[in-house]
């Protein structure tokens, strides 16, 4: 039988609290949760069927489940979804083999809290507007494309220029809005990572990590920046375990 893997905790003094939290707990499927450890780095680990790990939506919530739970606990780093191994024996030996490193994250994400965001809005109203108040028709090589006459890709040009004008101007507007995000963020000695204009509708998707005790002043900051841009949308989730922020690739 196939042993899963939910996330490696870091447990410096009390190993019964780790005992006594997953008796009382459930992995996937109903299994038992127990422990396998390598000098206070500890594996949370369940037995499993690989027949009975179907990757659907509701394998995936009880998983996420375990690790939220344990993470209320202890500082751990989550594992993938369908981590496994063959046996205790192997997954002693592969906490032996990675323990630097695993330290080196667990410290990294001490009382710390992830946090996503993800900042919305209309696109096609934020670039009429962008457009609106730019002088992007004076800025237009006017004069090199007139020169074109009677040339069947005049219009496309004219259309074509705009409309990679309006893209410069909704990249430059999303970039004045994760600096303004990022100078909140400097104050609150938080960890970022940013994807621009994720979808169509998602300008900004982004991931922090910060200390625990600064959770109240990150919600206030957000409530002031959902002030200050009324066009857009924010949409602050977490606190998370630390899914964004584990840099190992185990041995």
């Amino acid at each position: 039988m196939d042993k899963m893997i939910y996330s490696i905790l870091a447990v410096k003094n009390n190993p019964e609290k780790l005992k006594t939290l997953l008796s009382g707990m459930k992995g996937i499927a109903g299994t038992d949760l127990y422990e396998v450890y390598f000098d206070q780095i500890y594996a949370v680990v369940s037995d499993i069927n690989k027949t009975d790990l179907i990757n659907d939506k509701s394998n995936a919530i009880q998983y996420a489940g375990v690790i939220e739970i344990l993470a209320q606990q202890f500082t751990l780093l989550p594992m993938r979804f369908g981590s496994l191994m063959e046996s205790t024996d192997l997954i002693t030996k592969m906490l032996e083999r990675n323990h630097h490193e695993f330290h080196q994250n667990l410290q990294k994400v001490e009382n710390k809290y992830e946090f996503g965001l993800k900042v919305f809005c209309d696109s096609e109203k934020l670039k009429a507007e962008l457009r609106a108040r730019s002088e992007a028709d004076n800025k237009t090589p006017a004069k090199a494309i007139s020169e074109i006459k009677n040339s069947m890709y005049k219009n496309y040009m004219i259309k074509k220029l705009k409309e990679h004008r309006l893209e410069e101007l909704l990249l430059t507007y999303v970039d004045s809005v994760i600096a303004d995000i990022t100078g909140y963020l400097t104050r609150l000695n938080a960890v970022n990572k940013f994807k621009k204009m994720a979808t169509e509708t998602t300008i900004i998707d982004a991931v922090f990590l910060l200390d625990k005790e600064r959770k109240d002043a990150l919600i206030h900051t957000f409530g002031d920046l959902q002030n200050q841009y009324t066009r857009l949308k924010f949409v602050l989730t977490g606190p998370w375990p630390p899914y964004n922020f584990v840099e190992i690739t185990i041995k």
